[in-house]
């Protein structure tokens, strides 16, 4: 059987091809959520207030610890989306960092603050619904990711 000289092309898979549609979606959501993220930061040294809030946290303070978390939470959530959408080498472990954090944030925000602040009751973080499987989408496509070029 003769080799087409472009066979080393045609086998070649983009990383991007990996992530269903949703997960596109939200990268350009997160990257300007982390542009935004940075914005905030920026106004909050200048003196600005912000309304900032995610994942059950939330401030008008962008330098205040509560601030400083929802910020922190963007860029990351930024250089996730930019590290999936750009097929960053090391995309999917910093996916993962970001989902497992992002779940223990959740369960953090959905049982231990309201126990802490009121008393025993319990919300549950819509948020969780799209974390649990982002991170089981990121687990199944990692050996792909990483023998894709």
């Amino acid at each position: 059987m003769i080799e087409s000289p472009f066979s080393e092309f045609e086998n070649n898979i983009k990383r991007r091809d990996l992530l269903p549609m949703w997960i596109k979606v939200f990268c350009w959501i997160f990257m300007l959520f982390g542009v935004l993220a940075i914005v905030s930061l920026i106004l909050g040294f200048m003196g600005s207030k912000a309304d900032l809030a995610f994942y059950g946290f939330s401030t008008n303070e962008p330098l205040s610890l509560s601030g400083l978390l929802i910020i922190s939470i963007g860029i990351l959530k930024g250089y996730t989306a930019f590290s999936l959408w750009f097929e960053k080498d090391n995309a999917i472990e910093i996916g993962r960092i970001d989902a497992i954090f992002g779940i223990a944030l959740c369960v953090i925000s959905m049982i231990v603050m309201p126990i802490l602040n009121e008393g025993i009751s319990v919300t549950f973080r819509l948020e969780l619904a799209l974390l649990i499987p982002f991170l089981i989408k990121l687990d199944k496509i990692k050996e792909d990711w990483n023998s894709a070029s």
